[in-house]
């Protein structure tokens, strides 16, 4: 093959960090804000975020829930009612003591000593507490059980290092908060909530996940049970792409949820709560990203198709605009991955050239650039995104007739969806590894020097209390952690390599962002 010329400057194996950076900048995506870990979301990078919430809200809706909204500030009390929640939290709360502001006779200003608030509030970091609040006045009989509740919002936590999309102070999310009868009815129901961000990063986002139970030191704090999906980035790194936790009645004690039962007397209701961020677009970007950008799966593309008209600023141009419009306006009656087309029409000043490259690197699925010759012969010129190269290595165009591309494109991009989360799974299991049976293997395994180790599955006791903190502290000298317990992970059948007692389940061990 031919060298090619890739479109950024930093290649993958070169430094995955700086390239991750460069394709947010090169895709347009976001951009750094006055305030430290805090980003700008730019149209194209939005556009994907609203894709992923349409997609996720109708699933979330399709298992009984409602959508509600709730207050950004929280009483401290509300914490403070809540011991481990808020040792979980306590330093990354953004306080708010103050509710107005003074000049200071320097030219700036300072916060009122006078406006001083009776209590602190907290910019909400998860917003289990409020949600407990209102759940205790909503609740009063077992007929107003089971209570779905799910709440698209921002959250603020303080975070020391960050990075677009993957860690921010600021970041939207979704959190769903439900209250049951029982604990089988909660714990089913967390297991439910799983299932659907699992279906969601596999079937919309093209991200394999591995769903499992977290380890006891990775639970949520206050939880009883914590499960999570993990995705492999391409340096072998996991990401925990959505959690789903059941609370017990432990938040229900805190905010008082109780309920008359059906024998009359009052029981605290199993409550859980569940959440997806925008990480899961630096997800996408990690697993799906290459040498010459973003990717990005069709299911969540602001635009699945971009029409480039190559105009010349002379009186062509219009019947050219013209052409490209009966194309636009065919895909768009059409079907692809069971919603209508979404196409566009750049018709923006500028080079075919240029404006094409900009759609490679924002990682729009099909790409489709018509000049006058095509236009004479009644053709149009297509350009796949996960197919970029020829041999030659040169753009791998197809030269189908207005006709045919109008009839294959929907195909196409189910095509895409489809082989895009094929890729990305091969590449995670084929670093997944099995054979690992003793503690020096692992440490090997991960040792200085060792390129992109990818993720070790052994043999686990589920040890608890100060044999666990051992074991993390081991691992933490590796700067590994456990992911979590595969759901369909084969049985246990040896021994656990970090405490050699006899194996009762098999966990992930990984690095992990």
């Amino acid at each position: 093959m031919s060298q090619i010329r890739h479109a950024l400057s930093v290649k993958r194996a070169d430094d995955f960090a700086q390239w991750y950076q460069e394709v947010i900048s090169a895709a347009d995506m976001a951009e750094e804000s006055g305030v430290r870990g805090c980003m700008v979301i730019k149209p194209w990078g939005y556009g994907i975020w609203e894709r992923i919430q349409r997609l996720l809200d109708n699933r979330i809706k399709a298992t009984g829930h409602d959508n509600a909204y709730f207050p950004l500030l929280i009483p401290l009390r509300n914490f403070e009612r809540e011991a481990e929640h808020v040792e979980g939290f306590a330093k990354e709360m953004a306080v708010v003591t103050h509710h107005r502001l003074i000049a200071d006779g320097k030219g700036g200003l300072i916060p009122d000593p006078e406006a001083k608030l009776e209590e602190p509030l907290v910019i909400r970091p998860t917003s289990e507490t409020i949600i407990g609040d209102a759940m205790a006045r909503w609740v009063q009989s077992w007929r107003d059980l089971p209570l779905k509740l799910n709440q698209w919002a921002n959250v603020m936590r303080w975070e020391m290092r960050t990075r677009m999309f993957l860690r921010t102070s600021e970041f939207l999310w979704q959190e769903g908060h439900t209250a049951h009868e029982t604990a089988g009815e909660a714990k089913e129901h967390t297991l439910r909530m799983l299932e659907v961000y699992r279906a969601c990063a596999e079937e919309d986002l093209a991200l394999p996940v591995i769903a499992g139970e977290k380890p006891e030191n990775e639970r949520f704090p206050g939880a009883v049970e914590t499960w999570s999906i993990e995705a492999m980035m391409q340096d072998g790194k996991a990401l925990q792409a959505g959690t789903s936790h059941y609370l017990g009645t432990n938040f229900a004690q805190a905010s008082g949820i109780r309920f008359q039962d059906r024998e009359g007397g009052q029981q605290l209701a199993h409550t859980t709560s569940w959440g997806v961020s925008t990480r899961m677009i630096g997800g996408v970007i990690m697993v799906h990203g290459d040498d010459d950008g973003l990717k990005v799966p069709p299911a969540i593309a602001p635009w699945q198709v971009v029409i480039v008209p190559m105009l010349r600023e002379d009186e062509g141009d219009a019947a050219l605009v013209e052409y490209c419009e009966r194309l636009r306006a065919s895909l768009a009656s059409e079907d692809a991955l069971r919603e209508p087309v979404r196409v566009l029409l750049d018709t923006k000043p500028g080079k075919a050239a240029a404006k094409r490259w900009d759609w490679v690197r924002k990682g729009a699925p099909l790409i489709v650039e018509v000049g006058q010759r095509d236009m004479a012969e009644g053709k149009v010129s297509l350009l796949r995104r996960d197919a970029l190269w020829a041999e030659n290595g040169k753009p791998a165009f197809q030269a189908p007739s207005l006709d045919e591309a109008a009839q294959a494109i929907p195909g196409m991009l189910e095509t895409i969806q489809a082989s895009m989360l094929a890729s990305a799974r091969d590449v995670r299991d084929a670093r997944i590894s099995r054979g690992v049976t003793a503690l020096p293997e692992l440490q090997a395994a991960f040792a200085d020097g060792v390129d992109n180790p990818g993720w070790l599955e052994v043999q686990w006791a589920k040890p608890t209390g100060q044999a666990l903190e051992q074991v993390v502290d081991q691992l933490k000298a590796l700067k590994l952690t456990l992911r979590n317990v595969p759901i369909d992970a084969e049985p246990a059948d040896g021994v656990c390599i970090f405490t050699g007692e006899a194996a009762v389940e098999r966990v992930l061990v990984a690095r992990a962002y």
